[in-house]
């Protein structure tokens, strides 16, 4: 079939069933169906990880380093780099 077919077919099951009847709890032995089927190794781990509490870098000291200029001297305020 192509994806004009699949989509046709779609739109015609959808308009059909207009009011689809909810789907029975399943028992609690089940209920891991219900979870989704793949997670993300990276998700599981960030979420096992403890709260970061270090401060944020800081970039102060490169800063200073902009404002040197060629053959040692800093540079003054108005001055251009």
């Amino acid at each position: 079939m192509t994806a004009d077919a699949v989509a046709l077919e779609a739109r015609k099951i959808a308009q059909a069933d207009d009011s689809p009847e909810p789907a029975p709890p399943r028992p609690e032995r089940l209920a891991w169906l219900d979870e989704p089927a793949v997670v993300s190794l990276t998700t599981r781990r960030l979420a096992q990880l403890p709260p970061d509490t270090r401060p944020l870098p800081s970039v102060a000291v490169y800063d200073q380093l902009l404002r040197r200029r060629p053959g040692g001297r800093p540079a003054s305020e108005g001055e251009p780099p």
